[in-house]
């Protein structure tokens, strides 16, 4: 169960918590009982970090797993649907 501080508690112990976070992953702030923020270690921040994946790698990776045939999509649904041009020109 992670730590858990009123908002108050936080403010008069921030540098106590900061501590706290490199032997705990997240610590929970409270506002009148209410859960209203997290602090979350820089270890925690990165595993979160690492995490994101672009939108073609994304993309990809749907491709790899579903066969758009199986779930009655098929490519030509898409035809047309996106501009070919390379776009407008532009002038410096």
């Amino acid at each position: 169960m992670m730590p858990t501080y009123s908002v108050a508690e936080a403010r008069n112990r921030f540098a106590e918590l900061v501590r706290d976070l490199e032997h705990v992953s997240q610590i929970e702030v409270t506002r009148r009982g209410r859960p209203v923020a997290v602090l979350i270690s820089i270890a925690e921040f990165e595993k979160l970090r690492s995490r994101r994946v672009s939108f073609g790698s994304a993309y990809d990776a749907f491709l790899c797993t579903v066969d758009l045939a199986q779930v009655d999509i098929e490519p030509e649904v898409f035809e047309g649907l996106r501009e070919p041009s390379t776009g407008r020109e532009m002038t410096w």
